[in-house]
């Protein structure tokens, strides 16, 4: 017989301790409230999404994060560089001789790692943090939420009273999926394969953090090469989840990953002697957001929100970025008391706006766009090209590129029209 304990209230429930969960509890704990976060799982855990890009550097300034990152094992990034699918590399997207300022190098990190030191970090900022606590059910007064009950591992469950619930359940998608919020993105049916190879090749000087996103064959995947420490390197290919799987009857994991590491001229000779440092893990048809981010009560940050795709590596960008957004409107409500919807995300318009500029990119490349052709053409873009690869998503100068990509469509269909 499981055993209720006495109802407990505080300022504050975050479900979820990821990257979204710890920011958005850091900041408002910074501003004094009381804040109760609840992780279902013990850290250090496993986590895919392991490559920072730069514009992560002002949200773990505000979190003072920045001294850990610099003290950490972390290799750093300066850059990030993309080969065809014959194996021809581009010049690559320096971050710092676009925008020659700290937060042009970032880091290529362990997420196991990297999650727990943010956890810890919302901790010494007076966040109340609980492990191994599984937040059964969100309570509800009408549209509502006003607080979660959660059960622990002795079996002993309990409700907790709260002016605001944040889910950052990650894709738990705690509220999503009871209010039957998601929409799956149309075009965005993906899938992922990974592993992590010790000894593979790794470049030197600053292009030793470099990620590395290489095509396969046919321009049908690509994969993604992401140098950690300890002389580990993360290798997974990205493609449809149909030509990924689904035609591929009673195939592993493992041979299906060598089937397409063999289409991959840019990737082979990398792995030539290294040695498999972990298992075979997949997720397929991942891109999904939430109809909105908030009501009354309640706000969505991180995965819990939505995905995107790993492509130009925007996962942790915007956790942070809604974590952030999403904990300036918890405290202006309170402030106010105020907790609305309208209120709690009034930031999802600008947050939503950026992620479909990165989306745009995204299905610009698994379209065949090709940056080498791109800079070629228009050298003058590149830099908001690179604005766009580093996460500056939230401004309106960027949108120069689209007519510059439309006018290159134009030019590769017109061949194609002839052909027909």
């Amino acid at each position: 017989m499981t055993q209720q304990t006495a109802v407990a209230e505080t300022d504050v429930v975050v479900i979820g301790g990821g990257p979204a969960g710890s920011t958005v509890s850091t900041l408002i704990a910074q501003k004094g409230h009381k804040v109760r976060l609840f992780e279902r799982e013990h850290f250090p855990r496993f986590h895919i999404g392991e490559s920072l890009i730069p514009c992560t550097y002002f949200v773990l300034e505000r979190l003072n994060m920045l001294p850990k990152m610099k003290g950490s094992p972390f290799v750093k990034k300066y850059s990030v560089q993309f080969i065809n699918d014959k194996g021809k590399l581009s010049e690559p997207f320096y971050f710092w001789e676009h925008k020659p300022h700290e937060s042009s190098q970032t880091w290529q990190v362990i997420r196991s790692e990297f999650d727990e030191m943010m956890l810890r970090n919302a901790e010494e900022h007076g966040v109340q943090v609980e492990e191994g606590v599984h937040v059964t059910s969100v309570l509800w007064e009408g549209d509502r939420a006003v607080g979660v009950r959660i059960k622990r591992e002795d079996g002993t469950q309990q409700e907790v009273r709260a002016k605001v619930v944040v889910d950052a359940s990650g894709q738990g998608t705690v509220i999503m999926d009871r209010l039957d919020l998601r929409e799956w993105d149309p075009l965005l049916k993906k899938a992922a394969l990974w592993t992590y190879w010790e000894g593979a090749y790794r470049d030197t000087g600053r292009d030793e953090g470099a990620t590395l996103v290489i095509q396969v064959e046919g321009k049908n995947g690509w994969f993604w090469y992401i140098p950690q420490h300890d002389n580990v390197i993360s290798v997974g290919v990205v493609a449809s989840n149909e030509y990924l799987f689904k035609n591929r009857p009673g195939k592993t994991h493992e041979q299906i990953y060598f089937e397409e590491m063999e289409r991959c001229p840019g990737l082979k000779p990398r792995l030539k002697g290294a040695k498999r440092a972990g298992p075979y893990r997949a997720a397929k048809e991942y891109s999904y957001r939430a109809k909105k981010a908030a009501g009354d009560g309640w706000v969505l940050v991180g995965d819990a929100f939505g995905f995107l795709d790993p492509l130009y590596s925007s996962g942790v960008l915007l956790a942070l970025r809604s974590g952030q957004m999403a904990a300036d409107a918890i405290c202006e409500g309170l402030a106010k008391d105020d907790t609305s919807g309208a209120q709690l995300g009034g930031w999802e318009p600008g947050v939503v706006q950026g992620v479909e500029r990165m989306r745009r990119l995204v299905c610009a490349y698994y379209d065949g766009f090709s940056f080498g052709r791109f800079v070629r053409r228009f050298p003058h873009l590149k830099g908001l090209v690179t604005d766009l690869l580093i996460g500056d998503l939230f401004k309106d100068e960027v949108d120069q590129v689209w007519p510059a990509m439309e006018q290159i469509w134009d030019e590769v269909r017109q061949p194609e029209a002839a052909n027909t």
